[in-house]
């Protein structure tokens, strides 16, 4: 039986499935077929974070899904909403990638003149590299990788920041200048993963699929998501979280920041691996204590 992934059209999507497909057949032998579908996020032109944020891009695949023309899709882990739709589930949370951001232009951070304009379509970024750099202009952009950085050679930008894991699967890292440390900036959370979702009640394709989910990044990231949802409370306030599962301990940093970068409450906490859900609850609580809730509710006005 030849199994049907769905993947959105652009490169980095089809590229990043069809990794996920290679992986699968050298495990099992079994033939998969890449269907590629438009998602509205594809199509739009609005900023993702004016749309709601996540979602965007998943809602098409799943709708797919449900009409059985595909058996299972391929998702940045990133772009899915934290929120459980019982009908589906992560059959599989690949080996996670390279988690950093990276800077891409003929110029680091540091050495970029003052007022030089950066794009980035990312709220969290933007907060955080206000930090680093609250002197520099911040251009919110769409599009695919090679329509960004073709912004920058065409000299409409100075730099743009982009995942580093999907640069280099799409074979652009020569480009980067800088990749920046958790210190740094703080990934979005879960990214650098993919996410395997089938239909909830597909038993025989969750046992199918399993065979590509790698334990360590699946408790990383669920720590991570945990934050996430426990914080969202309908803000958009930038967030970043990054856990690292070593065998024995599940180590989870997270971050609120204000959107023009002069605040942010920044904590981290250690836990079991099995334990992923409640770490990151928990810490997320730690947070609003700090006044984490008080930064999102500036962002949401």
């Amino acid at each position: 039986m030849t199994l049907r992934l769905g993947t959105r059209r652009s490169l980095m999507a089809t590229t990043q499935s069809q990794m996920v497909a290679d992986s699968y057949v050298s495990l099992t032998g079994r033939a998969v077929e890449l269907v590629g579908i438009t998602t509205f996020g594809d199509v739009t032109k609005a900023q993702v974070a004016q749309l709601g944020g996540t979602g965007v891009f998943v809602s098409a695949l799943r709708d797919k899904l449900v009409e059985g023309e595909i058996d299972f899709a391929v998702h940045s882990l990133k772009d899915l909403p934290t929120k459980q739709d019982e009908r589906f589930t992560l059959a599989a949370l690949p080996a996670r990638h390279d988690h950093r951001d990276a800077l891409v232009g003929p110029h680091k951070l540091a050495d970029l003149p003052s007022g030089a304009r950066v794009g980035t379509g990312s709220l969290r970024r933007v907060a955080m590299l206000r930090m680093l750099r609250p002197d520099l202009e911040y251009v919110p952009i769409r599009g695919n990788a090679d329509t960004r950085i073709g912004k920058v050679a065409s000299g409409e930008l100075d730099a743009v920041v982009l995942a580093s894991a999907g640069l280099t699967r799409i074979g652009r890292d020569a480009e980067v200048a800088q990749i920046f440390e958790v210190e740094e900036l703080l990934p979005a959370p879960g990214q650098g993963s993919l996410a395997v979702e089938c239909l909830s009640n597909r038993s025989d394709l969750v046992e199918f699929l399993s065979v590509l989910d790698d334990p360590r990044t699946r408790s990383a990231v669920t720590a991570e998501r945990a934050v996430l949802s426990a914080l969202e409370a309908g803000c958009s306030a930038p967030v970043g979280a990054f856990a690292v599962d070593d065998g024995q301990t599940l180590n989870l940093t997270a971050m609120v920041v204000a959107l023009d970068g002069q605040q942010a409450v920044r904590k981290s906490a250690a836990g079991s691996p099995s334990d992923a859900v409640n770490l990151g609850r928990l810490l997320a609580g730690e947070m609003i204590a700090e006044g984490a809730d008080r930064l999102m509710g500036e962002q949401s006005h």
